[in-house]
């Protein structure tokens, strides 16, 4: 199909091209960021009245920026290998002229005057920013569901409203459903991976500190983490490198290492990796227990080596001590929304910051002694070990009408990385024969984002990809 106004085809390639696909495509001639970017646009009409993944599109000035970009090849100036695609933010980020509603009615709606470091960090790399995603009221679910705003649905199951994954709900569904090939998500206790895993897509938690937080509503600042949703390893790997660095407007990037992917491609032979026990793996569905044998046989089969060992704790203890901490500091970032008479925010959501007001100073100074206590002693679990291994979730995406928001199994696995201040790559390994999901998660110690994202991209490159696209979202 010729794109409006660019006199170019875009029928020659996916819907489904991943940012690094795409870019190869623009730098070959095949194609322009024009042609690409109205495709989106397109897909994004035609699809997101039933997926509800969009906040916002912004049509105007990602047609303006495609067209510089397209200029910038015709100099001989491409800004490198994501320059040209598209990408869409969480409506957590700042975007100038755009109000930030963090997916609740209780903000100030207004147009901010900036924007957040990480998506001009990606502006910076010549991607074209085409909208804001929903989310999760202030972020603080893992179901993905928002009563207030409206829940985006996953496109795994046409059939069936099922859960997102959150909070980064908007961002997983529009990956998966090939409406941009990338986008912004925020990980506090999973929100990146959650909707990566239930999605079927690849989700990268960062370390606190690797992609700075400025212009970013915060929830819990301790744990709050920025990271790339996309449909490879090789997007999150070029997505990350681009986010990183020094960000004047958060400490927490100050003096941190710089990225460093020259390992990508270097495989797993005698790569050590650590497994938990069949005890802390117990709440894991058998079909999702299935693809993650599957997964670590292909590892093993790779050359690396699987160690089973139990955890110092038991997955639920660490989710719990996330959850303490989590309230207290939401308490703090967003108990002037909640505790007010006649509150907008939705009820669960409510609950979940006001618990964090029960928390005084004296007990918030033991929960970070605990905390400190429990990364001690996970260090001392993974020692010999380049990553831990688990499930990303223990279930399947149930439907949203099955939901209890009262539970939290989403963050079985997923919450205690953040408690250790580590990082973790979700990747998918496989569907089920309805269509549904599985991922596996990949552990590893703060900074060593590379080495995650080298497991993953040698899975990658063995089953000749991993992600599949959901059915009934060829066209246009």
């Amino acid at each position: 199909m010729r794109r409006e106004g660019t006199g170019v085809s875009t029928d020659d390639i996916s819907a489904f091209a991943t940012a690094a696909e795409l870019g190869r495509a623009l730098a070959s001639g095949a194609t322009t960021a024009e042609a690409v970017t109205r495709r989106a646009l397109d897909r994004i009409a035609a699809h997101d009245g039933a997926l509800h993944s969009f906040v916002v599109t912004l049509p105007e000035a990602a047609i303006e920026a495609a067209k510089e970009s397209d200029e910038r090849r015709r100099q001989g100036k491409a800004k490198g290998p994501l320059d040209g695609a598209p990408f869409a933010a969480k409506d957590l980020f700042h975007v100038a002229g755009q109000p930030t509603c963090a997916g609740s009615l209780a903000l100030d709606v207004k147009a901010q005057t900036a924007t957040a470091n990480a998506v001009t960090r990606l502006a910076d790399a010549g991607m074209v920013l085409v909208g804001k995603v929903h989310t999760v009221e202030f972020a603080f679910g893992s179901w993905g569901t928002n009563p207030v705003a409206g829940t985006p649905l996953n496109p795994r199951d046409p059939a069936v409203p099922r859960a997102p994954g959150g909070s980064s709900s908007g961002s997983g569904v529009a990956v998966a459903a090939g409406l941009v090939p990338a986008a912004l998500g925020t990980d506090t206790g999973g929100s990146v991976r959650n909707p990566a895993g239930m999605c079927g897509v690849v989700g990268l938690k960062t370390t606190v500190g690797r992609v700075g937080r400025g212009g970013l509503l915060a929830l819990a600042t301790s744990f709050d983490s920025v990271g790339p949703l996309a449909r490879s390893v090789e997007d999150a790997a070029l997505l990350f490198e681009a986010l990183s660095g020094r960000d004047p407007d958060d400490p927490a990037t100050y003096g941190v290492p710089p990225v460093r992917l020259d390992t990508l491609e270097q495989g797993v032979a005698g790569l050590r990796l650590r497994v938990p026990a069949a005890s802390n793996l117990a709440s894991v569905q058998p079909a999702v227990m299935e693809r993650f044998r599957a997964a670590l046989a292909d590892l093993e089969a790779l050359g690396a080596v699987i160690e089973e060992r139990p955890m110092p704790q038991a997955p639920e203890a660490y989710m719990a001590l996330t959850g303490d901490l989590m309230a207290a500091e939401a308490w703090h970032n967003l108990g002037r929304y909640v505790d007010v008479e006649n509150s907008v925010v939705d009820p669960a959501i409510r609950a979940r910051v006001l618990k964090g007001r029960a928390i005084d100073a004296a007990r918030y100074q033991q929960l970070l002694e605990d905390r400190r206590a429990a990364q001690v002693a996970f260090a001392h679990y993974l020692d010999g070990a380049g990553a831990m291994l688990t499930p990303t979730s223990p279930i399947l995406p149930p439907p949203v009408a099955e939901i209890d928001e009262a539970t939290t199994p989403l963050g079985t696995f997923t919450r205690f990385v953040n408690l250790m201040d580590a990082a973790a790559l979700s990747v998918p390994v496989g569907l089920m024969g309805d269509g549904l999901p599985t991922a596996l998660q990949i552990v590893v110690p703060r900074f060593e984002e590379a080495t995650a994202l080298r497991i993953g991209r040698a899975l990658e490159r063995k089953r000749g990809g991993l992600f599949q696209p959901p059915s009934g979202y060829d066209a246009p």
